[in-house]
């Protein structure tokens, strides 16, 4: 079973309760950082990595003295990442989209495959937990070709081990956010109650609902804000799945770097609740769980 926890903006407590569903699971499992803008889900874990592997993608490079200046490069890439100024064909790497329909179109071979650095993918292991997270190059634009990398490389541990798989997804609704969701077996919205988290809840409900993945919310900091989130999902038929209290406590925990599940025995019951409730909501769904 894949379990993607998302949220439709950064804060709300995603990562905390990643962190804390994963030391609860009582199953062999592998824990997955795709928020790779800003991985932090091993500030929590405390894993042992190993050494980093560099991911690429494929961009063009040019044989300039191979060139005859057709323009046939340039018409084909819609992204505008190869451009003809007078005579001289000029690339933009960073701009380019990795299609290879440059190169295919090219019947000179002026025009080569060459890389981009995309990020580095790390493994290793917290306690019994497999880990594997991604970090984005600084200045790359393109994560979801890079997450898609991460989630290569997760799928094959996965045929390997039959674990589940617990995803800390980035935060928001646009691309990578679909990208960490859509091989999920099931998706637990993490939010709070104010009216910033209830506007942003309902954006993230809204974009991942056309995939019909069984969803589930944890609400965050429960006791402040107001009830509307309580209302839209008591009408939209969402599942409350767990209420995580707003307690000075849990904050205290969070700034060390503390998992908030083994702060208290009421917070680990919560999160084993959590766990349970997973399970049958992908089981009610029709959706086999399976387990090592």
């Amino acid at each position: 079973m894949i379990i993607t926890v998302a949220s439709g903006k950064g804060g709300t407590g995603k990562t905390t309760v990643t962190a804390s569903l994963a030391t609860v699971w009582d199953a062999p499992l592998q824990v997955v950082d795709l928020d790779v803008e800003e991985p932090n889900l091993h500030l929590f874990l405390w894993p042992e990595l190993g050494s980093p592997a560099k991911a690429w993608m494929e961009v063009p490079e040019l044989d300039a003295e191979k060139c005859t200046g057709c323009g046939n490069c340039v018409e084909l890439c819609q992204f505008k990442a190869i451009s003809m100024m007078l005579s001289t064909l000029t690339l933009y790497p960073d701009m380019c989209h990795g299609c290879g329909g440059c190169i295919a179109v090219c019947r000179e071979n002026a025009l080569q495959a060459g890389r981009r650095e995309l990020g580095e993918i790390r493994q290793g292991r917290a306690g019994k937990i497999d880990f594997l997270m991604g970090t984005l190059r600084i200045g790359e634009a393109m994560s979801p070709p890079f997450m898609e990398q991460v989630k290569k490389q997760m799928q094959q541990t996965l045929l390997e081990t039959n674990q589940d798989v617990i995803i800390d997804a980035p935060p928001g609704v646009s691309c990578p956010a679909i990208c960490s969701v859509i091989d999920s077996d099931v998706i637990v919205l993490v939010t709070d109650a104010t009216p910033f988290g209830f506007h942003d809840f309902k954006l993230a409900w809204e974009s991942f609902s056309p995939l019909g993945k069984p969803m589930g919310v944890v609400i965050n900091r429960a006791g402040l804000g107001t009830r509307d989130i309580y209302d839209f999902c008591k009408k939209k038929n969402i599942p409350i799945l767990a209420e995580i209290p707003f307690d000075r406590s849990i904050a205290e925990a969070y700034s060390r770097g503390r998992v908030i599940a083994g702060v208290s025995d009421e917070l680990g019951t919560v999160f084993v609740s959590l766990r349970e409730k997973i399970r049958d909501l992908a089981a009610d769904s029709g959706k086999e769980v399976s387990h090592a």
